[in-house]
Parts: structure tokens; C-alpha cells; sequence
């Protein structure tokens, strides 16, 4: 079985609107191959790397985040294996 990457970033927008409007919205987005998922905590499982490639972003535009191919854990209980 392939092993998939798996990319963590903080969403700058999230973060900027919760403190606009006094919300509480999970500021951390886990992309996966087909999905995004949202989180106010990831721990990783295995080993991952920080890439910061400001002339080549994300589509989202995030400039700064992780990559790892292993499991992650998302608020300590939802796990991403794919």
C-alpha cells in the first residue's frame, strides 16, 4: 500500500476571523489526497518535516507547513491514515 502525504498548516484566515468576530473555529487545516480536515490540534505518529517555500505556497496560499507520509491525530482522538 502507497503511503499518502499528509500536510498540516495553520490557516491565517481562521485565526484572523476568530478574532474579528470572537469565534473559536479550529485554526489548523489537515490535507489529505482527497479531503481536508480541521483541528485545534494535530499530533504526529511517526516522523514529518517543516517545509517553508514562500515563492512556491500551497494553493491555499500557506507558505509554512508540515509534511508527514505516517498516521496523524487530530484533537487527540480522530486519526488520519490516508
Amino acid at each position: 500500500m502507497k503511503k499518502r502525504k499528509r500536510i498540516v498548516h495553520v490557516n491565517q484566515h481562521v485565526i484572523k476571523r476568530n478574532r474579528k468576530h470572537n469565534e473559536n473555529s479550529a485554526p489548523l487545516t489537515c490535507k489529505t489526497y482527497n479531503k481536508n480536515e480541521y483541528a485545534y490540534e494535530v499530533n504526529l505518529t511517526g516522523t514529518g518535516k517543516v517545509v517553508y517555500s514562500p515563492n512556491k505556497p500551497l494553493s491555499c496560499g500557506a507558505q509554512v507547513w508540515i509534511e508527514t507520509y505516517d498516521p496523524i491525530i487530530l484533537d487527540g482522538e480522530k486519526i488520519l491514515w490516508a
